[in-house]
């Protein structure tokens, strides 16, 4: 008779250490912010509306708000708000694909999309176009806040 093993039904549970989560983390905020983007840019020639939070129109926090609850993260509806409620601020240096962008004041916003460039619903008779990182962001820059996951 040959020997018999026997397999458990439940396998032991693996130990996670703070290094896996954060990578974790890490790895669910980049796909999240893949998807915003990939959602701000389909949203490309809409005409900006104040206080339009879409589809088909949309303000600078409307279209960011928009595209990051398609992602699965829920942001305030106004620029303010999302300051006040922010918990990741980053720096220019330190900006990563889906951070958003606020200029001085507060009054506007845009969403980094990587290799200098950003994303935005810019003013009334305008539409939603991706803009250089250029001396308007980089002269009227407030902060940048990385949306939570």
């Amino acid at each position: 008779m040959p020997p018999t093993t026997t397999t458990p039904l439940h396998p032991a549970p693996v130990a996670e250490n703070s290094a896996t989560r954060k990578l974790t983390k890490a790895a669910l905020q980049q796909e999240k912010a893949e998807r915003a983007i990939k959602v701000a840019k389909k949203q490309l020639g809409d005409p900006y509306v104040w206080g339009a939070t879409g589809p088909g129109a949309f303000d600078c926090s409307g279209l960011v708000q928009f595209a990051w609850r398609k992602a699965g993260v829920k942001l305030p509806r106004t620029t303010w708000a999302m300051l006040r409620h922010a918990k990741k601020r980053v720096s220019l240096s330190h900006l990563k694909p889906g951070d958003l962008i606020f200029t001085s004041g507060g009054g506007h916003v845009g969403m980094y999309l990587g290799h200098r460039k950003v994303i935005s619903a810019p003013h009334s008779g305008a539409v939603v176009s991706v803009d250089r990182l250029n001396a308007y962001w980089r002269g009227s820059f407030l902060t940048a806040v990385r949306p939570g996951v």
